[in-house]
């Protein structure tokens, strides 16, 4: 019975051991941190106005179809269709207006009973302070709504670890050639 004992005992002690080991070393795989230890100072809230400008016409487009299913062009909402699109951010609502950045990314009609767009795109800012960085965007947008409101998820430079929202709203819709100018209020949390 004594021998049992012992040689339960040492197979619990065993068993222990590897647990702390395995344990220490899952430890070394994360650590926790202060915002202040990678340079971080004080999160703020930054408010950004810009107008985007959409233009899937004419010689220059900035928006262009690269993939549609069997039934996109049958649909009514365009179910299917994806676009690659890199347009300009400017000031103002006019597309000569300075120049902010670009919108970079893809839109897929991914509603097949209104128009709704799956959006997965970054603004890559070019000029003033945010000059290099970028936020990124992955959300719904309801296009038929006066004001969509979408998901900033993450960003870069002096937008990293950002989150918050951003809102659209048409500015210019030409129906004919689907040339369209957004009108973005956005409200971004970051460091």
């Amino acid at each position: 019975m004594a021998v049992s004992l012992q040689k339960h005992m040492h197979n619990i002690i065993t068993i222990l051991l590897l647990s702390l080991i395995l344990q220490s070393q899952s430890q070394q795989f994360s650590n926790e941190l202060s915002p202040k230890s990678l340079g971080f100072k004080k999160e703020k809230l930054s408010h950004l106005h810009f107008y985007l400008h959409d233009i899937p016409s004419g010689n220059n487009p900035t928006a262009v179809r690269v993939a549609e299913a069997a039934m996109t062009n049958t649909s009514e909402t365009s179910f299917g269709a994806t676009v690659m699109f890199d347009d300009p951010l400017t000031i103002g609502p006019e597309r000569t207006s300075k120049l902010l950045g670009r919108a970079q990314g893809i839109y897929a009609f991914a509603d097949l009973n209104n128009f709704g767009l799956l959006m997965a795109l970054n603004y890559v800012f070019v000029e003033g302070i945010y000059n290099g960085s970028t936020l990124s965007i992955l959300a719904r947008n309801s296009v038929m709504s006066p004001v969509r409101e979408m998901s900033i998820v993450g960003g870069t430079g002096l937008f990293r670890f950002a989150r918050g929202y951003a809102l659209a709203k048409t500015y210019f819709l030409n129906t004919t050639n689907g040339d369209t100018d957004v009108e973005y209020n956005v409200y971004v949390l970051h460091y």
